[in-house]
């Protein structure tokens, strides 16, 4: 992306991940001549963004929390190596509130909101009640309810309409949601879901939510400057999803009437603002299709997976912006002369996997992989090259591929070109019901709603 950056004095930053994302923040660092410092697993060695880093250092095994998720090695790295800024990214650690903690007592940088933004918005059942607060609309739910005490499901459960959604109220990306359309498997299936929460997240409590059966699912990326002011960079599309995971984005979110865009926005920038958010965040919607009518879901404080999109029509380097606010460079420019968002992106995450088996991970050696050479039209956010191979430990997204035009149609047909033009050997993926899901006529005319891929699989997959 071709921006004007303004070159700030020399840091060095640790990236507190792998992957995709931190090529991606590599690259903006060496746009801008800070120095970079990788963290790898011994699984990761040979990986792409260890090869871009100025400096790499092993972190351990590849289970992720004798790696990825060690907070301590990950600072004693950070000192070694003499960096002073630590970037997150997205996934692992960059919602956790004791790392930050950490970083900042370490007298390091932290690239993100405050520790106690980050605790509290990080807790679904708190952050319900700031947006509350702040006047978002949330839709009608439970009080948290603890792993012990989950015998007082009934009583809040008769408080609700069925369906339900049961939520942890800790993490983030949808792990561990699960629908339920009656008070029989209620029980059971909050059993899992509060279970699935205490090995992942160390935290067994849940929620209800109200589950609307037509939504859309809309995001607003905000950013904050730390002292209430806070500038948006418009919305996107997240609808189409496997297991609540998101597997295409877009911005703008097509069919959402001017007054709707403009109340969605205005009441994620009320949220943030509310908490003197700092740098980039994403507040995330619920829209009912029946009567566009929005609801709070979740705010994610860290970068999205989704952000090229909104860089693609904002024409703003998120990450730069996130590493020039946490040294002290506040883009207040952009509070008083918001950018203008033109176009349109589309964006595909390209995954190993089998869609035909429950969209279940597929590892193994890519003999061959060629992707679209990139261009004004075209972006390619990878992980992996050629001759890498994909372990079974971590995501299976090989790459990312966004698409811009000058409206959604025509960023629909680039991105069509751009999928034909994709070779994967000897590990399978989801790029057939990728092509499937761009040339359906419900996708086409912006009709898919959050069950669409659920709803439609046997169709797009010709089984």
């Amino acid at each position: 992306m071709a921006l004007a950056l303004k070159i700030p004095t020399m840091h060095k930053v640790l990236i507190a991940n792998r992957g995709e994302i931190a090529c991606r923040i590599i690259r903006t660092c060496k746009s801008i001549g800070f120095s970079t410092v990788a963290v790898y697993s011994e699984a990761d060695k040979n990986s792409q963004y260890v090869v871009l880093a100025d400096e790499a250092y092993l972190i351990g095994a590849p289970p992720v929390r004798e790696s990825y998720l060690n907070s301590k090695k990950i600072i004693e790295i950070a000192e070694r190596s003499k960096a002073d800024i630590v970037h997150p990214g997205y996934g692992l650690l960059a919602e956790n509130s004791h790392f930050a903690s950490l970083v900042e007592a370490a007298g390091l940088i932290w690239v993100g909101p405050s520790p106690s933004t980050i605790s509290v918005m990080g807790d679904k059942g708190k952050a319900r009640e700031i947006a509350r607060q702040a006047d978002v609309s949330i839709l009608p739910g439970s009080p948290a309810i603890s792993s012990s005490s989950l015998s007082s499901l009934s009583t809040f459960s008769k408080q609700l309409d069925f369906p339900l959604l049961i939520k942890a109220t800790g993490g983030g990306g949808g792990i561990g949601m699960r629908s339920v359309g009656n008070e029989a498997k209620l029980f059971e299936t909050a059993k899992t879901v509060s279970e699935l929460a205490e090995r992942l997240f160390g935290d067994g409590s849940i929620f209800l939510e109200h589950h609307v059966d037509d939504a859309r699912h809309i995001e607003v990326q905000v950013f904050g400057l730390g002292d209430g002011r806070v500038f948006h960079l418009g919305d996107r599309e997240c609808s189409i999803q496997r297991r609540f995971q998101k597997v295409v984005e877009e911005a703008p979110a097509p069919r959402i009437p001017a007054n709707v865009r403009s109340e969605m926005a205005d009441s994620a920038c009320r949220l943030a603002a509310s908490q003197n958010y700092s740098g980039a965040g994403t507040v995330e919607f619920i829209l009912d299709v029946k009567n566009n009518s929005f609801y709070f879901l979740e705010m994610n404080t860290r970068i999205q997976v989704e952000h090229p999109t909104t860089e693609m029509i904002s024409k703003q380097d998120i990450v730069y912006l996130q590493l020039m606010q946490a040294i002290g460079e506040k883009p207040q420019n952009l509070i008083d002369d918001p950018p203008c968002l033109s176009g349109h992106a589309i964006e595909c995450r390209l995954y190993a996997e089998k869609p035909e088996k429950n969209f279940i991970p597929s590892p193994g050696h890519l003999k061959v992989l060629k992707l679209p050479r990139p261009s004004d039209a075209i972006r390619i956010e990878a992980s992996y090259t050629e001759g890498d191979t994909i372990t079974p430990f971590y995501d299976p997204m090989i790459a990312k591929i966004i698409s811009f035009g000058e409206d959604r149609s025509h960023a629909i047909q680039k991105m069509l070109s751009a999928l034909e033009q994709c070779q994967i050997e000897d590990v399978a993926t989801n790029l057939a019901l990728l092509k499937a899901i761009l040339k359906d006529p419900a996708f086409k005319d912006a009709r898919a709603n959050t069950t669409y891929l659920e709803q439609n699989i046997t169709t797009l997959m010709g089984l």
